[in-house]
């Protein structure tokens, strides 16, 4: 994930929420959360990143609208959320997860078992630093950062490539230079749609 703050890398739990972690990848494949924000950020508790349908400033296609629009079963388990931890954001309902998530920026254990966790930061901790430096303001429950964090773009690639040696750096090179290319694009689609 490129922040306009700097990159933050995650790792996903299949075995854990096999559900959610298929959700999540296929709106990360779909190219989602490009151009979302991070709408809440607690300083020692979350970093909050806003639902696609309404945070994104460009425009979603019909595929993308589709799989956002999806709700996930609630997957609890007995992971702790703690620094670093992914977990999905919902209403009341259990089963009301669809692509929001917070990235735990410490110890939580009163969300244990009530909310889904996916996955973990596997690289960005001084990204998500930077994050909880930044002013903030308080709305209801809610922390807020005073300017929008931008996801300006979102990329993946598999690890078990890199396990079998077939050159995962070679890859991420070619996805960042994609990377790139894409932020260029999503600032004209923006661009385009201003009045």
């Amino acid at each position: 994930m490129q922040t306009n703050y700097g990159d933050i890398e995650f790792g996903f739990y299949p075995h854990v929420a096999p559900k959610t972690v298929e959700h999540i990848f296929k709106l990360v494949k779909l190219g989602c959360f490009n151009t979302n924000y991070f709408f809440r950020v607690d300083k020692g508790f979350v970093a909050q990143v806003a639902d696609v349908v309404g945070g994104r400033t460009a425009p979603m296609n019909e595929v993308q609208r589709e799989e956002a629009e999806k709700t996930v079963v609630g997957e609890f388990s007995d992971v702790k959320h703690v620094r670093g931890i992914l977990s999905m954001g919902r209403y009341s309902d259990p089963n009301s997860a669809s692509s929001s998530f917070s990235i735990l920026l410490g110890d939580a254990p009163h969300l244990d078992r009530e909310y889904a966790i996916f996955g973990k930061v596997t690289s960005g901790d001084e990204t998500l630093r930077k994050l909880e430096e930044l002013p903030t303001r308080r709305e209801g429950i809610f922390v807020m950062p005073m300017e929008r964090i931008t996801i300006l773009s979102t990329y993946y690639y598999n690890i078990e490539e890199k396990e079998s040696g077939l050159g995962c750096e070679h890859e991420r090179s070619i996805l960042k230079r994609r990377l790139s290319e894409s932020t260029l694009e999503i600032e004209r689609q923006r661009m385009k749609c201003l009045p």
